[in-house]
């Protein structure tokens, strides 16, 4: 091989390397043809060329504004929050969904499970300090969900119904949980109340431990297929699906139109996704029934005794390949998150 063509090799081989960490999440996702039908974070931009609000914040006095990244495909501007919010308190009012289908999580109704500690009934919003963070040394906030707060949006646009297939991954505290129901991202009911086994597709991290478990104590990655969560195809144990000990944790559920559905997961900061489980549905989940709701930090019924905190998170159509959620993980894992 002459000089000119290893050369040559080397330059795409860099050219390809920069631009694999330049694309966002959603623009793999999107190149591997699964597009994100919902992106929320309140730490990042998911698109290499999002430049929109990411979220809102509300002060007590009631003025809100919106907290955009600090360069176009970048992190959030935490200074624009810091400013505004500054000797006050804010809630996170509005999480912006970066796909153009606006589908923005805002504050949860009233569901079948109870009414919120809010006025009408609605679940409360998030404190915007309560989770600062790092991303490659730049400031930024999640969001803390303490029992009683969630976000919903039942009116979502795009996203997978009935038996169709969709992906979901999550970034999220891996210190912050409880044994309440349910600390969910993901596909849920539209009217806020629980319709029965299958009508929900969604990430679930905890350690309730009332429905599935994995190994020892948890918390537990599991999908929330509504009445259980579920570890696996059995309906109790997977003891292929570990207690997670990170402190950042990139969570994956999906779920194809066949009888498949996966389980993955890995440490945010660093290294490799891992399948907890791969393979057929539990009993009486197949064909699903998933209705296109869009929750965060509740069930589907608006069970909202858990915790936890949530950073980003996308849906996807189709059922994305190992492959493409590896990709995922290693732009999860530049982003540098850290306390």
């Amino acid at each position: 091989m002459s000089l000119m063509s290893t050369l040559g090799r080397t330059c795409a081989l860099a050219l390809g390397l920069v631009a694999a960490a330049t694309a966002g999440p959603c623009d793999l996702y999107g190149a591997a043809g699964n597009p994100c039908v919902a992106a929320h974070s309140t730490t990042r931009a998911l698109y290499s060329a999002y430049n929109g609000s990411l979220y809102q914040v509300r002060r007590a006095d009631g003025a809100t504004t919106n907290v955009a990244p600090l360069s176009t495909g970048g992190v959030a501007n935490a200074a624009t929050q810091d400013s505004f919010c500054a000797g006050t308190t804010c809630v996170i009012s509005i999480i912006y969904d970066q796909s153009g289908r606006g589908n923005h999580l805002t504050q949860a109704p009233p569901g079948s499970a109870g009414s919120g500690p809010a006025p009408g009934g609605y679940d409360n919003l998030a404190s915007a300090t309560a989770a600062p963070v790092y991303l490659n040394g730049h400031k930024a906030y999640g969001v803390f969900v303490a029992p009683g707060t969630g976000y919903r949006n039942n009116a979502a646009k795009g996203t997978a119904t009935g038996n169709a297939a969709e992906g979901l991954y999550a970034v999220l505290d891996g210190t912050h949980y409880n044994g309440g129901c349910c600390f969910d991202y993901g596909n849920a009911e539209t009217n806020s109340a629980d319709t029965g086994a299958g009508h929900m597709e969604a990430i679930y991290f905890g350690n309730c431990n009332v429905w599935g478990t994995g190994q020892g104590s948890g918390p537990w990655i599991m999908g929330d297929l509504e009445n259980g969560l579920f570890s696996g195809q059995n309906a109790k144990y997977n003891g292929g699906d570990p207690a997670i000990k990170y402190r950042f944790v990139t969570a994956v559920v999906k779920g194809d139109s066949s009888n498949l559905w996966a389980i993955r997961g890995g440490n945010a900061a660093s290294g490799s996704l891992s399948t907890y489980y791969s393979g057929p549905r539990p009993s009486g989940y197949y064909p699903m029934k998933k209705e296109g709701a869009i929750i965060l930090g509740i069930g589907g019924d608006n069970s909202h005794g858990a915790q936890g905190t949530f950073y980003e998170g996308v849906m996807t159509t189709g059922y994305p390949s190992d492959a493409v959620e590896n990709s995922v993980q290693a732009n999860v894992v530049a982003a540098g998150y850290a306390v």
